[in-house]
C-alpha cells in the first residue's frame, strides 16, 4: 500500500474518523496532516512514511500474539466465562484496593467469579509470558429516578451560583447560598437543585470567570467557600478576623454583573486570615479533624496543592513553568515542597473545608426534602495549562485543544482550550484519571449532568499547529461501563447532554444504559424544523426551555441571542431578519401548543410553556431561576469570551427576596398540578 492509504489505515486504528457532516449537510475529510496531528497527540509518533509502517505492524504483532483480550466488560455479580489461548496459573486484583479477589488455574477457560462492580485487572501467567487484561465489571445500568426516589416524575431549578445573591455572602453566590437554596425548594416540592461546575478554576487564575473552564475537575472552586461558615469559630470571631482584614460585602452595591477581580481579591484576603486563624486554635477539634483528613488524602490532592503552590511563584499555567517544575522533575518537585510546605497546607485546607460545605449543602438539602439533592455538572474537560492536564499529564493529548464544528449553539464553531483525554493513554493507565473525575463529582449529588456527552463517542479534536480539526473515537464502552461504575457507588442519576451533532443510534445506546437525554425544548424540532409540542417528549430524559448557554425564555421571545450575533458580525441585516422571521414562527407555534396544556385563558407565554413541560412525560423538568425572575439576558453566548458578560450576570433578586417574588409560587403550583410535587406544599 502507498504512504497514504497507510497512514489512512493506521489513523483508522487509532480511531480517528475519516469524514464527518456538517449542520449543512457539507463531508469535511480528515487530511493527512490533520491525521498525523491527530495520531501524534494520541502518543503515536508518526515523523514519516516509514514510522506509519512501523507502527502499523507493531500493531499487528502486538495484537497476533495475545493470548487475552486486553480488556474485557462484563455485568458485575455474575459468573463469566472466559477463553484463553494458554494454561497457567491465573488471579485477579481489585485496582482500588490493591487485593487480589481471586485466583486459579487456567486450561484454555478461565470461569471469572461473580464480582462487585469496579475495576480489576486479569493476570494470566504461563511458563513462557504474564499477560494482564483489564477488567470493567459494571452494572446493567446508571441508577434510574424511580430506583433512587421511589417516583417517576420530578422537578427542579436550575441556578447560577455564582450569581446568586444574598445579604451575607460576599460578590459570588456560596456554598452556604446553595444549601439556602435547596431548603427553600425543598418548600416547594422540587426534587434538585441544579447548578453550574463549581471545579478548581485555580488561586492564581485571575482572569478565568467560565466554570466551564476548569483546572482541575476532580477539586472544588473554592472561591464558593462560605467565609462565615468555617469550622471550628463562632459568628463573633470570624467577624473580627473579616473586619481585621477588611474583607466588606461585595453584593452591597447590587451590580447587575460579578466583578471578578474585585471579588477574589476580598475573598482571598478574607480565607488567608481565616486558615491563619484556624491554624492558630490548637485546641480545635476541626484541627485534629483536619490534619486526620491530611493524613489520609490521596496523591491527587497532593499534586492538585502542590501545583496551586507552584503557580504562586510561577503563574497558573504550567506550560511556562520552569522545565524541572513543568515535566514534573522528582527531585524539583521535592525540592519546591520542602520550601513550600506551609501554602501547600494552605490549599489543602481550601479543599478540606470545600469539600465540607458542599457535603453540607447537599446533605441539608435532602434533609430539608429535596429527595435527590444537588445536581451538579461535569465540564468537558479542563484548560490545557491548568491542574489537571499538569498533574495527569501521561494521559493527555498532545498539542491539540477540545472544541466542535459549527452548530446551531455556534454557527462560527467553538475551539474552547480545553485538554483532550488520549484514549491509547487512557486505556494504558486503567481509566484511572477520568474515575478520580468522576467520583469526586458524584461525591456530593443526587444527579450529574455530563455536558457534551457526545465526548464519550467522539471528541473533536483542534490540532494547534493549524490543522483542520477533526474526530477521534472513544472507548465508547469502557467508558460507560466506568460511568455505571462510579455512579452506581454513589447512586447518582445520570444525565448526558446530547445536544449538537449527534451520530445515528447515540442516543439509543446511552440510554438503554440508564443514562437520561437532555431535551431543551428550544431545539427539538421535527424533520420540518418546526418546534415539538411537548407532550412527545421522551420519558428517559430531563426536559427544560434552555440552558445557560441559550437565550432565556425572555430572550427567545424576542430574539435577543439574533441581536447579539448580529452585532457580534457573525449574521448579516438579511440573516438576522431570516432569523427574527423563523423566530416568530417558532414563538406563534409554541404558543399556539402550549395553549392546550391551560385551562384558563389569557396565560402569559412563560406559565404556559412550564404547564407544558410540567404535564410532558419527561421524568424530569428542569426550570431556569432566569425564568422564573424574568432575566432577559443569557448566562452566556458560545463562542464569546469578552465580547458578551458571559458567567457574570447576577440574579435581580437575592436569595432573602426569593420567597416573596411571584414567580416561584407559581413555578410551584404549575408543578403541583402536574403532579410532580415531592409534598402538597401550595402557596
Amino acid at each position: 500500500m502507498n504512504s497514504d492509504q497507510a497512514l489512512g489505515q493506521l489513523a483508522e486504528r487509532c480511531g480517528i474518523i475519516a469524514s464527518y457532516w456538517n449542520i449543512e449537510g457539507q463531508e469535511h475529510i480528515a487530511s493527512p496532516e490533520t491525521q498525523r496531528a491527530l495520531l501524534r497527540a494520541n502518543g503515536v509518533m508518526v515523523d514519516n512514511d516509514a514510522m506509519v509502517h512501523e507502527v502499523l505492524a507493531h500493531i499487528d504483532a502486538t495484537n497476533s500474539a495475545r493470548r487475552i483480550p486486553e480488556e474485557l466488560i462484563i455485568q458485575s455479580n455474575l459468573k463469566h466465562e472466559l477463553s484463553v489461548d494458554c494454561s497457567g496459573h491465573w488471579r485477579i486484583h481489585c485496582t482500588d484496593t490493591n487485593k487480589i479477589v481471586a485466583e486459579g488455574q487456567a486450561r484454555g477457560q478461565i470461569t471469572l467469579p461473580p464480582l462487585q462492580s469496579g475495576i480489576y485487572e486479569l493476570m494470566v501467567t504461563s511458563q513462557d509470558k504474564s499477560e494482564s487484561s483489564t477488567l470493567l465489571v459494571a452494572p446493567e445500568r446508571t441508577p434510574m429516578i424511580a430506583d433512587v426516589t421511589g417516583r417517576a416524575q420530578h422537578w427542579g431549578l436550575n441556578a447560577a451560583l455564582y450569581g446568586i445573591r444574598s445579604e451575607r455572602s460576599r460578590g459570588l453566590g456560596d456554598f452556604e447560598d446553595l444549601a439556602l437554596l435547596g431548603e427553600i425548594l425543598a418548600e416547594c416540592g422540587a426534587s434538585f437543585l441544579g447548578i453550574n461546575p463549581v471545579h478548581a478554576i485555580g488561586w492564581m487564575a485571575n482572569e478565568v470567570v467560565s466554570p466551564y473552564s476548569p483546572s482541575h475537575r476532580a477539586m472544588l472552586n473554592t472561591s464558593h467557600i462560605a467565609l462565615d461558615r468555617i469550622p471550628g469559630f463562632d459568628p463573633s470571631t470570624i467577624a473580627q478576623a473579616l473586619q481585621t482584614a477588611d474583607v466588606g460585602n461585595q453584593n452591597a452595591d447590587r451590580s447587575p454583573t460579578i466583578d471578578y477581580q474585585a471579588c477574589k481579591r476580598i475573598h482571598d484576603e478574607g480565607l488567608i486570615e481565616l486558615f491563619n486563624l484556624f491554624k492558630g486554635n490548637l485546641n480545635s477539634g476541626e484541627l485534629a479533624a483536619f490534619d486526620q483528613s491530611r493524613s489520609t488524602c490521596d496523591d491527587s490532592l497532593d499534586e492538585f496543592t502542590l501545583y496551586e503552590a507552584i503557580s504562586e511563584c510561577h503563574g497558573e499555567d504550567w506550560r511556562h513553568w520552569p522545565s524541572d517544575l513543568a515535566r514534573k522533575d522528582p527531585l524539583a518537585l521535592q525540592n519546591f515542597k520542602d520550601s513550600a510546605a506551609e501554602r501547600i497546607e494552605f490549599h489543602q485546607w481550601l479543599q478540606w473545608i470545600a469539600q465540607g460545605q458542599l457535603k453540607d449543602a447537599h446533605t441539608r438539602s435532602k434533609c430539608a426534602g429535596l429527595s435527590m439533592g444537588l445536581y451538579l455538572d461535569l465540564a468537558v474537560g479542563s484548560r490545557r495549562g491548568g491542574a489537571e492536564s499538569w498533574c495527569d499529564q501521561h494521559v493527555i493529548a498532545q498539542d491539540v485543544s477540545i472544541g466542535a464544528p459549527p452548530d446551531h449553539l455556534s454557527p462560527e464553531g467553538q475551539n474552547w482550550q480545553l485538554a483532550a483525554l488520549a484514549p491509547h493513554k487512557l486505556k494504558a493507565e486503567k481509566y484511572a484519571s477520568l474515575q478520580r473525575v468522576l467520583r469526586a463529582t458524584m461525591r456530593h449529588a443526587g444527579v450529574v449532568r455530563i455536558d457534551h456527552v457526545l465526548g464519550i463517542n467522539r471528541s473533536f479534536w483542534i490540532p494547534d499547529d493549524g490543522s483542520p480539526g477533526a474526530y477521534i473515537t472513544q472507548p465508547f464502552d469502557s467508558l460507560v461501563a466506568l460511568i455505571k461504575i462510579e455512579a452506581e457507588k454513589a447512586r447518582t442519576v445520570v444525565i448526558g447532554e446530547d445536544l449538537g451533532l449527534v451520530p445515528g443510534g447515540f442516543r439509543e445506546r446511552i440510554r438503554s444504559q440508564g443514562f437520561y437525554g437532555y431535551s431543551v425544548l428550544q431545539f427539538d424540532k421535527d424533520e420540518s424544523g418546526a418546534l415539538r409540542d411537548p407532550s412527545e417528549t421522551d420519558q428517559q430524559v430531563l426536559a427544560c426551555f434552555g440552558t445557560h448557554d441559550t437565550p432565556t425564555l425572555q430572550g427567545f421571545s424576542v430574539g435577543r441571542d439574533i441581536d447579539w450575533w448580529k452585532n457580534l458580525g457573525w449574521i448579516d441585516e438579511d440573516m438576522s431578519a431570516h432569523a427574527h422571521s423563523v423566530r416568530s414562527k417558532d414563538v406563534a407555534r409554541l404558543t399556539a401548543m402550549t395553549s392546550n396544556s391551560n385551562t384558563e385563558d389569557n396565560v402569559p407565554l412563560s406559565a404556559a410553556i412550564h404547564s407544558a413541560l410540567a404535564q410532558s412525560p419527561a421524568a424530569m423538568v428542569s426550570i431556569q431561576l432566569d425564568d422564573v425572575l424574568c432575566q432577559l439576558d443569557a448566562q452566556n453566548i458560545p463562542g464569546t469570551i469578552l465580547e458578551h458578560p458571559n458567567w457574570s450576570r447576577q440574579y435581580t433578586t437575592s436569595i432573602e427576596e426569593l420567597t416573596a417574588h411571584p414567580g416561584l409560587p407559581e413555578i410551584t403550583n404549575i408543578m403541583q398540578r402536574a403532579g410532580r410535587c415531592t409534598t402538597n406544599s401550595t402557596d
